[in-house]
């Protein structure tokens, strides 16, 4: 009987940094096949076509999968399982198998569903693991003060207090076999030992926390963790488990497009502007700079912008455009003109 081909889920916030850890993963394979499994929020795909844009010879074409039809633990049986069995049915297989989810997915019903009878016996999940922007974290950005909310709602208890942010971020922290802090040159000595003592009381038994920079974690870290996470569940406790299923309405996306940008300065300028206006928690694309044979990828995190060139653009392709991401009631139409100039 041939043996189970592990499968790790890489799980984390908007702009927590998985992709930069993927990157990473694969320019570090030597050798090993992993197929990648990509979820996206958002109209326009990015994530493949950065990862695909890293310039590394083991990262081809078929081996990255995208997955655009919704939040992946919501279309398991449509999505998610078929292609796993297409991946399966490969010759040669892969040796690994990593799934990138969204930011809003909860990781827990796509661990269930590696205890389906069509993978369980080809696919174990070697581990889970959470990447944490640990300078938002820092900021009190995706963490309330639960002590505070419950002596507001005991002073007026018609609040709602509800908030998906925490929930999505306890639940992709309890399900986590590791805790990837990454951005940790943005944080400060002391900042950094006190969330680690947060998270560190808020994570199950036997989870680590490890830090980094830049996405950049040594992939036999990373993988091999043997967790079997499919044959553990009861140990990873999720807020889906009491209310049947999370509503991902309170968030949306949509694309801005642009002509050929000169001043890619003058961009990021407006970029900012729009944000710090507008609740907008993500900003990413791909932008035309004329003269340049290379597309200039912009990923942005709050007020984080990073810019770089990746590859040369293919024929027929070449357009700028920008997905944004926020909560849900975004002013479109003055996001795109104070972006657009």
């Amino acid at each position: 009987m041939k043996p189970r081909i592990p499968a790790t889920v890489i799980t984390g916030f908007l702009g927590a940094g998985k992709t930069s850890l993927l990157r990473h993963l694969v320019a570090k394979a030597n050798g090993k096949r992993i197929a990648l499994v990509i979820n996206e929020f958002g109209e326009l795909g990015m994530d493949r076509e950065i990862l695909l844009g890293c310039s590394v010879e083991d990262c081809k074409e078929d081996d990255v999968i995208e997955l655009a039809n919704g939040c992946i633990c919501c279309t398991v049986a449509d999505d998610f399982l078929p292609t796993i069995e297409t991946l399966l049915a490969r010759d040669p297989a892969p040796d690994h198998i990593v799934i990138e989810t969204s930011g809003l997915a909860l990781p827990k019903p796509l661990v269930k569903a590696f205890a389906w009878p069509e993978v369980r016996s080809r696919v174990t999940v070697d581990g889970v693991i959470a990447v944490i922007d640990a300078a938002a974290v820092t900021a009190g950005r995706f963490a309330d003060d639960l002590e505070a909310l419950a002596r507001q709602k005991a002073a007026d208890p018609s609040l709602d207090h509800d908030n998906p942010l925490e929930e999505v971020f306890e639940d992709q922290l309890q399900c986590a076999d590791m805790i990837v802090l990454n951005k940790t040159d943005l944080v400060s000595a002391d900042g950094l030992a006190a969330l680690s003592r947060d998270l560190g009381a808020r994570i199950r038994q036997g989870a680590k926390l490890v830090p980094a920079r830049f996405g950049v974690v040594d992939p036999q870290a990373l993988l091999g963790l043997g967790a079997a996470a499919e044959d553990d569940l009861a140990t990873r406790p999720s807020h889906a488990d009491l209310e049947g299923e999370h509503d991902h309405d309170d968030f949306e996306s949509f694309v801005v497009p642009l002509g050929p940008i000169a001043d890619a300065d003058a961009l990021a300028a407006r970029i900012a502007g729009s944000v710090a206006r507008h609740d907008i928690l993500r900003v990413k694309g791909f932008l035309d700079v004329p003269g340049k044979p290379l597309r200039l990828t912009v990923q942005g995190v709050g007020p984080r912008l990073e810019r770089y060139f990746d590859r040369p653009w293919r024929e027929g392709e070449r357009r700028s455009a920008l997905v944004v991401i926020g909560r849900k009631g975004l002013d479109r139409a003055s996001i795109t003109k104070e972006i657009a100039g």
